[in-house]
């Protein structure tokens, strides 16, 4: 799967407490970060749709844009190849990526 691809699939099953697909397509601190956050949103039953916005390579990590009908505000992800597949990797406040 393509970063692109994987990010939609990280966003959605986020948005949609899906805890099992949040672990395959993140890395062990990504899913950390995730399940921190999990129980502040609000549940939803309406589906979740992802848009991407834009993709950047940054030497071995790459950089997704994306909004959700969830929020509708802009969110970044980092992802970082493990075991052959790009998984979405924990960005603290000193990874800005090259959309800051």
């Amino acid at each position: 799967m393509s970063p692109s691809e994987t990010a939609t699939i990280v966003a959605k099953s986020f948005f949609s407490k899906d805890k099992s697909a949040l672990k395959k397509h993140t890395t062990s601190e990504g899913y950390a970060s995730f399940i921190a956050l999990l129980d502040m949103i609000p549940d939803s039953k309406k589906e979740i749709e992802v848009e991407i916005l834009d993709e950047a390579v940054d030497g071995k990590a790459t950089w997704v844009k994306y909004s959700t009908s969830y929020d509708g505000k802009p969110g970044i992800f980092k992802l970082v190849q493990e075991d052959g597949q790009w998984k979405v990797t924990h960005n603290g406040p000193s990874d800005k990526g090259p959309f800051s």
